[in-house]
């Protein structure tokens, strides 16, 4: 009998990308959660900006008081004025950290930069991202030149990286002057007549703004507009600051891969041009928890901001640690009367019509 040929199943080739094709793309599994986290920051971000400027408001007038000698409407000094003197809390950082005692001059600023410090530690740099009036009006300049030009411009990465060195030069210098000095030497100097009315010197500042000055500040302004936080991501050293304390935070970015579709849609929505798509997790300084990467992904539990154990963490509970950090330290400064710098009026006069004349201590 003939042997009876064999028969061979053919089964059909598997196709592997190779070298220079794209791989398939992956099925989208979209999301069914309603999306809220940027209205939520844009409420908090106008609502921290409000409060700023109503601080800034009744400061003028308050310094329009003691230059007069109470000849104008009497105001009370605001205590928050103080947030904007980050050295000054520094200094008093170290004092409470060496002698144990509350600082009686700008015992505000302790608080203030205290809790913007706590926030940053928790919920990455998010002083920066949600409260931060000078960070706010940054971002809304990159968008308006976004919007205007249809795109902002990208430094080349030699000139980005040493431009970035600058803000973390200056920390250091500001630093190093901070950490110089004693417990003794930071009373002597912020109770000297120049650390007594260092705000009242930053409102003048502005107040008598010098062309030069001018100049610099409408370059500041221009290049916000074309470069996404110039100010920011160049020249604050605030920002780095709490960009170091930030990398302590347990809570990061942290993408799902299978879940990923790679789109790129979160690098491209990230202010810090962080490359979100190629990384499992972002532990970059330059993240603020703005949570715009997140807010554009399409792809369910491909991209959340999540603890360690990868437990994500919603938007309104990083809206709610943030509020009960800034209320409650604020509240028990308050409560406990170590909010308000107390000295007596008639001293207040005198320096404040003064102010110019004061001079830095050696």
């Amino acid at each position: 009998m003939a042997a009876q040929p064999k028969l061979e199943l053919q089964l059909p080739a598997t196709r592997t990308p190779t070298s220079g094709q794209r791989p398939p793309r992956k099925k989208l599994v979209r999301r069914t959660d309603r999306e809220y986290s940027q209205q939520l920051r844009l409420g908090i971000q106008l609502a921290f900006l409000a409060l700023n400027v109503w601080i800034g408001v009744q400061f003028y007038f308050w310094v329009r008081w003691a230059e007069t000698a109470g000849h104008t409407r009497a105001i009370e000094r605001p205590a928050g004025i103080e947030g904007w003197l980050p050295i000054a809390g520094l200094m008093q950082l170290k004092y409470v950290a060496l002698t144990r005692q509350w600082p009686a001059i700008h015992p505000a600023g302790l608080f203030l930069i205290t809790a913007f410090l706590l926030m940053s530690l928790l919920f990455r740099k998010a002083f920066c991202g949600w409260l931060c009036p000078i960070g706010t009006l940054s971002e809304w300049l990159w968008k308006l030149g976004r919007y205007t030009f249809g795109r902002n411009f990208t430094l080349p990465r030699w000139l980005d990286v040493s431009l970035r060195g600058i803000r973390y030069l200056l920390l250091a210098f500001f630093g190093y002057a901070v950490a110089m000095m004693s417990a003794p030497a930071i009373a002597a100097f912020l109770s000297a007549p120049y650390g007594l009315i260092v705000d009242v010197r930053m409102l003048n500042f502005f107040r008598y703004l010098g062309g030069t000055a001018a100049f610099v500040i409408l370059g500041l302004i221009i290049a916000s507009i074309f470069v996404q936080n110039f100010w920011c991501r160049y020249l604050c050293p605030y920002g780095a600051l709490m960009g170091l304390v930030a990398l302590a935070s347990p809570l990061r970015i942290r993408r799902k891969e299978p879940a990923c579709i790679d789109c790129a849609k979160c690098a491209k929505a990230c202010p810090a041009a962080l490359p979100v798509d190629k990384l499992v997790q972002i532990r970059s300084a330059e993240c603020t928890g703005c949570l715009e990467c997140v807010a554009v992904c399409p792809a369910k539990d491909a991209l959340v901001l999540a603890t360690p154990r990868r437990r994500a963490v919603p938007a309104w509970s990083m809206a709610a640690g943030i509020a009960v950090i800034f209320f409650g330290l604020v509240g028990y400064a308050k409560l406990t009367g170590h909010w308000n710098t107390r000295l007596p009026q008639q001293l207040y006069f005198e320096l404040v019509s003064h102010a110019g004349e004061a001079q830095h201590p050696e």
